[in-house]
């Protein structure tokens, strides 16, 4: 089977993602932008309100569509809201089966949207959404976040039968896809050696950034910025909390609210833009196997302001970028007073401009160039309903 080519020469592709206020929606609407600059007929299907009455922001994003399959998917993510989100018992046990339920009538739905079933190529963005792919007779490919059961398992969403069995299942997601990329390669490492995956359809395909003509300035007193979404485990609130306590002129944007007790210095979300009136970028994890080896997109967002970031000392592979300074707690205020320096600040603040003009995102999607402007030589494997 080979990609078919177009009159003018483009593909069309479709591109399943949720376009959220964060990295979620960053990188889809940049593969679209890169993918039309080369004459590809692309449209972006999102699939963030696909249980609603209407895809648009107001009342009818959200109440349920009347559609019987859309119907089901809404109460399947009222009944989980319910079951999963504050009760611990059901978040551990029950997470799994509505996990699945989703899926499965999310892959019900997306079968019979005109933009996927009329693809030459079919992109997937969100792991909620990627049961489609088995079942279009287009070109696929797995753009992953994250390895998405081990990200459960140490989110406290799964029982450990569960979570072998979601791995043993996302496994398969991985080897049936014709073509197989991570937002981070260091995700794709792990999946080979954690998920026992042969590798052989990877391709890299790195976040990228858009370095800001108007970058950060140094400041003896320096403002730590922490931007991003705030509503996972893995994000380490009470790390933040404990930082913020240590060095208070820390300053936090996104969402969801934290809870008050944690004591940061929340001031709602807003643009990238504010960095630049920040000195430093804070990137907090949790330091389990997954996040030891992962990535944040707020990484190459503070780069792209020249900010110099501090990341986790457990996270070895992202303070390899150019720009970025390993802590602990134990070192994060003598980390802060050593960029208090002008001269020093200035050094890093540089190295940090220059990695993100080598992770522009022009640069880490080339490898999507050749990709299609060969036939591919692989024949798909079945994946699982």
């Amino acid at each position: 089977m080979t990609i078919v080519e177009r009159p003018n020469g483009g593909r069309r592709i479709a591109i399943i993602c949720q376009l959220d206020g964060y990295a979620n929606g960053v990188r889809p609407v940049q593969l679209h932008r890169f993918l039309e600059g080369r004459g590809h007929q692309v449209t972006l299907v999102d699939t963030s309100r696909l249980s609603r009455a209407s895809a648009a922001p107001g009342v009818g994003a959200k109440l349920p569509s009347l559609r019987l399959g859309k119907l089901a998917l809404y109460a399947t993510e009222a009944a989980a809201a319910v079951l999963t989100r504050r009760w611990p018992i059901g978040r551990r046990c029950l997470s799994y089966y509505a996990l699945l339920a989703e899926h499965r009538l999310r892959r019900a739905i997306l079968t019979s949207i005109p933009a996927i079933d009329g693809a030459d190529l079919v992109i997937c963005e969100t792991p909620h959404d990627v049961g489609v792919l088995s079942a279009t007779s287009a070109h696929t490919m797995y753009d992953c976040p994250t390895p998405w059961a081990d990200e459960l398992w140490f989110e406290g969403r799964l029982t450990e039968r569960q979570h072998r069995k979601l791995r043993r299942r996302e496994a398969m997601i991985f080897d049936g896809v014709e073509y197989l990329s991570f937002h981070w390669d260091s995700y794709a490492r792990y999946a080979v050696e954690h998920y026992g995956i042969s590798g052989e359809n990877l391709l890299t395909l790195n976040f990228g950034c858009t370095p800001s003509p108007l970058r950060a300035r140094f400041s003896e007193s320096p403002r730590v910025a922490y931007l991003g979404s705030l509503s996972s485990r893995f994000i380490d609130l009470p790390l933040l909390s404990r930082l913020t306590t240590l060095y208070p002129r820390i300053d936090v944007f996104g969402g969801p609210p934290p809870d008050p007790r944690l004591g940061l210095n929340y001031l709602g979300y807003a643009s990238p833009d504010i960095l630049r009136q920040y000195q430093i970028g804070l990137i907090t994890c949790t330091g389990d196997p997954l996040r030891q080896n992962g990535f944040s997109s707020k990484h190459l967002e503070y780069l792209a302001y020249g900010l110099p970031v501090l990341v986790p000392e457990w996270r070895p592979n992202a303070i390899t970028l150019g720009g970025s300074t390993g802590y602990t707690e134990a070192t994060f205020r003598s980390t802060i007073t050593m960029l208090g320096n002008a001269e020093r600040w200035q050094r890093i603040s540089d190295e940090a401009y220059t990695q993100a003009r080598k992770l522009t995102w022009d640069q880490t999607l080339r490898p999507l160039d050749a990709l299609l402007a060969e036939p591919s030589s692989r024949s798909r494997q079945p994946a699982p309903r």
